[in-house]
Protein backbone atom coordinates (compact mmCIF):
# COMPACT_ATOMS: atom_id res chain seq x y z
CA UNK A 1 0.00 0.00 0.00
CA UNK A 2 1.15 3.54 -0.63
CA UNK A 3 2.54 2.71 -4.07
CA UNK A 4 0.30 5.33 -5.69
CA UNK A 5 1.97 8.27 -3.97
CA UNK A 6 4.21 10.27 -6.28
CA UNK A 7 7.63 11.37 -5.09
CA UNK A 8 6.69 15.07 -4.89
CA UNK A 9 3.34 14.59 -3.13
CA UNK A 10 3.36 15.70 0.49
CA UNK A 11 1.87 18.07 3.05
CA UNK A 12 4.34 20.34 4.86
CA UNK A 13 3.44 22.02 8.14
CA UNK A 14 4.92 25.51 8.29
CA UNK A 15 5.89 27.17 11.58
CA UNK A 16 2.84 29.08 12.83
CA UNK A 17 1.58 29.12 9.25
CA UNK A 18 -0.38 27.09 6.72
CA UNK A 19 -0.08 23.60 5.33
CA UNK A 20 1.82 23.64 2.04
CA UNK A 21 0.49 20.95 -0.29
CA UNK A 22 2.57 19.82 -3.25
CA UNK A 23 2.34 17.26 -6.03
CA UNK A 24 -1.07 18.13 -7.53
CA UNK A 25 -3.02 16.40 -4.77
CA UNK A 26 -6.77 16.45 -5.53
CA UNK A 27 -8.79 18.60 -3.11
CA UNK A 28 -12.51 18.14 -2.44
CA UNK A 29 -15.14 18.43 0.27
CA UNK A 30 -16.66 15.38 1.92
CA UNK A 31 -19.65 15.27 4.26
CA UNK A 32 -20.53 12.79 7.00
CA UNK A 33 -24.15 11.81 6.45
CA UNK A 34 -26.14 10.52 9.43
CA UNK A 35 -28.52 7.56 9.56
CA UNK A 36 -32.02 7.41 11.10
CA UNK A 37 -30.52 7.13 14.59
CA UNK A 38 -28.41 10.24 14.14
CA UNK A 39 -25.11 8.35 13.83
CA UNK A 40 -22.78 8.97 10.87
CA UNK A 41 -23.24 6.12 8.43
CA UNK A 42 -21.71 7.13 5.12
CA UNK A 43 -19.37 9.66 3.53
CA UNK A 44 -20.93 11.86 0.88
CA UNK A 45 -18.79 13.45 -1.83
CA UNK A 46 -19.06 17.20 -2.25
CA UNK A 47 -17.39 19.97 -4.24
CA UNK A 48 -14.14 19.22 -6.05
CA UNK A 49 -11.71 22.11 -6.35
CA UNK A 50 -9.80 22.87 -9.57
CA UNK A 51 -6.48 21.06 -9.69
CA UNK A 52 -3.38 22.96 -8.58
CA UNK A 53 0.23 21.83 -8.52
CA UNK A 54 0.71 23.44 -5.11
CA UNK A 55 -1.53 25.25 -2.66
CA UNK A 56 -1.55 26.49 0.95
CA UNK A 57 -4.37 25.43 3.28
CA UNK A 58 -5.34 27.59 6.26
CA UNK A 59 -4.22 26.18 9.61
CA UNK A 60 -5.19 29.03 11.95
CA UNK A 61 -8.91 28.99 11.12
CA UNK A 62 -9.02 32.70 10.40
CA UNK A 63 -8.47 33.02 6.67
CA UNK A 64 -10.97 35.05 4.69
CA UNK A 65 -10.49 32.76 1.70
CA UNK A 66 -10.92 29.35 3.37
CA UNK A 67 -9.86 26.67 2.81
CA UNK A 68 -6.83 28.50 1.44
CA UNK A 69 -4.42 30.65 3.43
CA UNK A 70 -4.60 34.44 3.01
CA UNK A 71 -1.90 35.39 5.53
CA UNK A 72 -4.27 35.94 8.48
CA UNK A 73 -2.04 33.77 10.70
CA UNK A 74 0.45 36.65 10.73
CA UNK A 75 -2.18 39.28 11.63
CA UNK A 76 -3.56 37.27 14.56
CA UNK A 77 -0.15 36.02 15.78
CA UNK A 78 -1.25 32.41 15.41
CA UNK A 79 0.74 29.98 17.54
CA UNK A 80 0.68 26.64 15.78
CA UNK A 81 3.25 24.79 17.86
CA UNK A 82 3.21 21.09 17.03
CA UNK A 83 2.54 18.97 20.12
CA UNK A 84 1.65 15.62 18.54
CA UNK A 85 3.69 12.55 19.37
CA UNK A 86 6.20 11.27 16.83
CA UNK A 87 5.78 7.71 18.14
CA UNK A 88 4.31 5.17 15.72
CA UNK A 89 0.62 4.41 15.74
CA UNK A 90 1.09 0.92 17.18
CA UNK A 91 3.29 2.24 19.97
CA UNK A 92 0.36 4.37 21.15
CA UNK A 93 -2.63 2.17 20.32
CA UNK A 94 -4.67 0.02 22.69
CA UNK A 95 -5.81 -3.33 21.31
CA UNK A 96 -9.28 -4.87 21.70
CA UNK A 97 -9.39 -8.56 20.76
CA UNK A 98 -12.38 -10.45 19.42
CA UNK A 99 -12.92 -13.95 18.06
CA UNK A 100 -12.40 -12.94 14.41
CA UNK A 101 -11.03 -9.37 14.57
CA UNK A 102 -8.70 -7.18 16.55
CA UNK A 103 -9.25 -3.44 16.85
CA UNK A 104 -6.47 -1.00 17.62
CA UNK A 105 -7.29 2.42 19.02
CA UNK A 106 -4.99 5.46 19.40
CA UNK A 107 -7.27 7.81 21.32
CA UNK A 108 -5.10 10.89 20.90
CA UNK A 109 -5.96 10.85 17.18
CA UNK A 110 -9.74 11.07 17.65
CA UNK A 111 -11.31 13.65 15.33
CA UNK A 112 -14.83 13.20 16.76
CA UNK A 113 -16.26 11.92 13.48
CA UNK A 114 -18.42 9.42 15.46
CA UNK A 115 -18.53 6.65 12.82
CA UNK A 116 -17.55 4.25 15.61
CA UNK A 117 -20.85 4.71 17.48
CA UNK A 118 -23.26 2.80 15.25
CA UNK A 119 -24.78 -0.56 16.28
CA UNK A 120 -23.27 -0.56 19.75
CA UNK A 121 -19.85 0.73 18.79
CA UNK A 122 -16.74 -0.66 17.10
CA UNK A 123 -15.32 -2.14 20.31
CA UNK A 124 -18.45 -4.15 21.18
CA UNK A 125 -18.78 -5.28 17.57
CA UNK A 126 -15.17 -6.45 17.54
CA UNK A 127 -15.78 -8.56 20.65
CA UNK A 128 -18.74 -10.13 18.82
CA UNK A 129 -16.93 -10.53 15.50
CA UNK A 130 -17.69 -14.25 15.24
CA UNK A 131 -21.13 -13.03 14.10
CA UNK A 132 -20.77 -12.06 10.40
CA UNK A 133 -22.86 -8.88 10.56
CA UNK A 134 -21.02 -7.60 13.64
CA UNK A 135 -17.70 -8.28 11.93
CA UNK A 136 -18.82 -6.46 8.79
CA UNK A 137 -19.98 -3.34 10.66
CA UNK A 138 -16.87 -3.28 12.85
CA UNK A 139 -14.68 -3.24 9.72
CA UNK A 140 -16.84 -0.51 8.16
CA UNK A 141 -16.67 1.67 11.27
CA UNK A 142 -12.91 1.32 11.63
CA UNK A 143 -12.36 2.05 7.94
CA UNK A 144 -14.66 5.10 7.99
CA UNK A 145 -12.71 6.65 10.87
CA UNK A 146 -10.99 9.49 8.97
CA UNK A 147 -8.18 10.05 11.45
CA UNK A 148 -7.05 6.44 11.49
CA UNK A 149 -7.62 6.31 15.24
CA UNK A 150 -9.26 2.91 14.70
CA UNK A 151 -7.85 0.07 12.61
CA UNK A 152 -9.41 -3.38 12.22
CA UNK A 153 -7.08 -6.37 11.92
CA UNK A 154 -7.70 -9.97 10.89
CA UNK A 155 -7.12 -12.36 13.76
CA UNK A 156 -5.83 -15.14 11.50
CA UNK A 157 -3.19 -13.24 9.50
CA UNK A 158 -2.75 -10.14 11.73
CA UNK A 159 -3.11 -7.90 8.67
CA UNK A 160 -4.73 -4.45 8.83
CA UNK A 161 -8.01 -4.07 6.95
CA UNK A 162 -7.69 -0.68 5.28
CA UNK A 163 -9.85 1.17 2.75
CA UNK A 164 -8.21 1.85 -0.59
CA UNK A 165 -7.64 5.56 -1.17
CA UNK A 166 -5.95 7.46 -3.95
CA UNK A 167 -3.53 10.10 -2.62
CA UNK A 168 -5.90 13.01 -2.02
CA UNK A 169 -7.24 15.55 0.46
CA UNK A 170 -10.82 16.08 1.64
CA UNK A 171 -12.25 18.93 3.71
CA UNK A 172 -14.69 17.33 6.12
CA UNK A 173 -18.14 18.73 6.80
CA UNK A 174 -20.11 17.43 9.81
CA UNK A 175 -23.81 17.67 8.90
CA UNK A 176 -25.06 16.61 12.34
CA UNK A 177 -22.88 18.97 14.40
CA UNK A 178 -23.26 21.68 11.73
CA UNK A 179 -19.55 22.44 11.76
CA UNK A 180 -16.60 22.18 9.41
CA UNK A 181 -14.23 19.42 10.36
CA UNK A 182 -10.56 18.71 9.74
CA UNK A 183 -8.43 18.18 6.65
CA UNK A 184 -8.58 14.49 5.75
CA UNK A 185 -5.33 13.35 4.13
CA UNK A 186 -5.66 9.99 2.40
CA UNK A 187 -3.57 7.42 0.62
CA UNK A 188 -0.24 7.45 2.48
CA UNK A 189 0.62 11.07 1.70
CA UNK A 190 3.64 12.07 3.82
CA UNK A 191 3.14 14.75 6.49
CA UNK A 192 6.28 16.77 7.09
CA UNK A 193 6.75 18.66 10.36
CA UNK A 194 7.92 22.27 10.46
CA UNK A 195 11.24 20.98 11.82
CA UNK A 196 11.81 18.96 8.64
CA UNK A 197 11.11 15.53 10.11
CA UNK A 198 8.20 13.36 9.06
CA UNK A 199 5.36 11.91 11.03
CA UNK A 200 4.62 8.24 10.47
CA UNK A 201 3.14 7.89 6.99
CA UNK A 202 -0.35 6.40 7.20
CA UNK A 203 -3.28 5.65 4.92
CA UNK A 204 -5.51 8.21 6.64
CA UNK A 205 -4.92 11.10 9.02
CA UNK A 206 -6.80 14.29 9.93
CA UNK A 207 -5.12 17.67 10.29
CA UNK A 208 -6.53 20.56 12.34
CA UNK A 209 -7.82 23.54 10.38
CA UNK A 210 -9.74 25.39 13.11
CA UNK A 211 -6.53 26.33 14.95
CA UNK A 212 -7.80 25.03 18.30
CA UNK A 213 -6.48 21.45 18.50
CA UNK A 214 -4.36 20.50 21.48
CA UNK A 215 -2.66 17.83 19.37
CA UNK A 216 -1.36 19.95 16.48
CA UNK A 217 -0.97 19.39 13.61
CA UNK A 218 -3.58 16.65 14.04
CA UNK A 219 -7.26 17.16 14.80
CA UNK A 220 -8.56 16.42 18.30
CA UNK A 221 -12.22 17.28 17.71
CA UNK A 222 -11.92 20.88 18.90
CA UNK A 223 -13.74 22.13 15.78
CA UNK A 224 -17.00 21.00 17.42
CA UNK A 225 -16.26 22.77 20.71
CA UNK A 226 -15.38 26.06 18.99
CA UNK A 227 -18.17 25.65 16.39
CA UNK A 228 -15.78 26.15 13.48
CA UNK A 229 -17.36 26.84 10.10
CA UNK A 230 -15.33 27.43 6.99
CA UNK A 231 -18.08 29.61 5.51
CA UNK A 232 -17.71 32.02 8.43
CA UNK A 233 -15.01 34.39 7.23
CA UNK A 234 -14.49 35.84 10.72
CA UNK A 235 -13.92 32.55 12.52
CA UNK A 236 -10.54 31.68 13.96
CA UNK A 237 -9.00 29.34 16.49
Amino acid sequence: MGDLVKKDQKVSVTKNGPYLVSGSLPLATELSAVDADGDPGTWKKGERFPERDTYALCRCGGSGSKPFCDGTHVKIDFIGTETASKKSYLERAHRTSGPDLDLTDARDLCAAARFCHRAGGAWKLTKGSDEPRSREIAIQEAGDCPSGRLVAWTRETRDPIEPEFEPSISLIGDLWAKVSGPIWVKGFVPIESSDGTRYETRNRVTLCRCGASGNKPFCDGSHIKVQFRDDDKDSNG
